[in-house]
């Protein structure tokens, strides 16, 4: 072997490894690969210069509150205009669209600015999606195909609840669990065909959580009444615990630790955690010291960062410890924004679009960094994902921010 052969061999593995530090993770469901809204990802910018971290791109997708999901190079979201939906593919670095796939389907402005609260789900070489009014499509990632579609509230024969379907869906083994219907739905992924269904009860507004107990697979989902564990091989109700909210908006999702959950809602609910087994749960404590109204909280080392409180209200960002509930510190003035946490620091969207970065302390709340992205209404959760966090603001303003390092 030459010198310059022996070189190359001690030089690729060093570039290897050099890739795999500075590569970042892929986004691609809601709430992020561990469904907890929390990324491995590293090595990524949180301390900014007094100008503030350089934004790459903005584009307008349309008026809604869809997240982003990323995957592959690629980054997915929906929004309304016109009364039509438009499901909308971007090249994740510049912006640049891919395609798109539009459908008749209202604003329903209801309250709020109305449009999609739904998120795509990327499954391999599929992206799946669900309009506020039920219509359900499988699409190609690449090129946007139709691979199949329906409408699944009308198919299942269920109701539309107040504020249309917000979840976003999940993908187990071969099926798509979606929150529609009492307790629930499951479609066969590859070919839309219904596998089990529920009553036609109110559903919730959270996105299925999956979870194993023993060997079976269950799913934690709410309807507008109750939080439920349901068998995903049957759709069989194993058990449901009863938490009434006004109007049945029970929006926020769960958080499982171990065999324990973190339940909560705004308008007066407050939070719980349940212990659960795959045939009961029983309520560990329960206050109401955090309403997570619109977005969830994450946990981290056995403590809890979110939101309290309803929009239009008097909201803040809290931290509670998970086993007793009790609140260790809060701090005013974001409204009713949203975050996620990535390698041990708070990523935070204020309501008025300030993007702030500060660490994870159960002890104090302290902003290290923080611009002005967007302006206008930020209820949407921000996504870092490979070095690049979007922002999105109720009119469909999308933003990607460069915290590369």
């Amino acid at each position: 072997m030459s010198v310059n052969a022996n070189r190359c061999t001690l030089i690729l593995p060093l570039l290897l490894c050099s890739l795999s530090t500075a590569i970042g993770d892929d986004w691609p469901i809601w709430r992020g690969p561990s469904r907890n809204g929390v990324s491995a990802e590293k090595n990524w910018q949180r301390n900014w210069p007094a100008s503030g971290p350089t934004v790459l791109w903005k584009t307008n997708v349309g008026i809604g509150f869809s997240s982003v999901t990323v995957a592959d190079g690629r980054l997915f979201t929906i929004g309304n205009s016109d009364n039509q939906d438009t499901v909308t593919c971007l090249e994740a670095q510049s912006g640049k669209v891919l395609w798109k796939h539009s459908y008749d389907c209202p604003l329903d402005d209801r309250f709020f600015e109305g449009g999609p609260t739904s998120t795509p789900t990327v499954d391999g070489d599929h992206v799946y999606t669900l309009s506020r009014q039920g219509d359900l499509f499988c699409f190609e990632a690449i090129s946007g195909k139709i691979i199949w579609s329906k409408n699944v509230q009308q198919e299942a024969e269920v109701r539309v609840p107040g504020w249309g379907f917000s979840s976003s869906p999940v993908v187990h083994e071969n099926k798509l669990i979606l929150n529609v219907g009492e307790s629930g739905i499951a479609i066969d992924k590859s070919t839309g065909t219904i596998l089990w269904k529920s009553g036609a009860g109110e559903a919730g507004y959270m996105t299925p959580h999956p979870l194993k107990i023993g060997d079976r697979w269950f799913a934690l989902i709410a309807s507008g009444k109750f939080y439920q564990c349901v068998d995903l091989e049957s759709g069989t109700v194993a058990w449901k615990h009863r938490w009434l909210t006004t109007n049945g908006c029970n929006a926020a999702d769960p958080i499982v630790d171990g065999d324990q959950v973190f339940i909560s809602s705004g308008y007066g609910r407050g939070a719980a955690v349940l212990s659960f087994n795959s045939t009961a749960a029983k309520v560990v404590w329960n206050n109401t010291e955090m309403q997570n109204q619109l977005n969830s909280s994450v946990l981290v080392d056995g403590h809890l960062y979110g939101f309290d409180g309803n929009e239009g209200g008097e909201v803040q960002l809290k931290c509670m410890d998970f086993a007793s509930g009790e609140v260790l510190w809060s701090h005013a003035g974001l409204g009713a924004g949203s975050l996620m946490v990535a390698d041990n620091h708070l990523i935070i969207l204020s309501e008025t679009g300030e993007l702030s970065i500060a660490p994870v302390s159960s002890k104090v709340f302290e902003m290290t960094s923080d611009a002005k992205i967007l302006d206008g209404k930020c209820w949407t959760v921000p996504v870092l994902s490979n070095g690049l966090i979007y922002c999105r603001n109720a009119a469909g303003e999308l933003a990607c921010v460069d915290v590369s390092s």
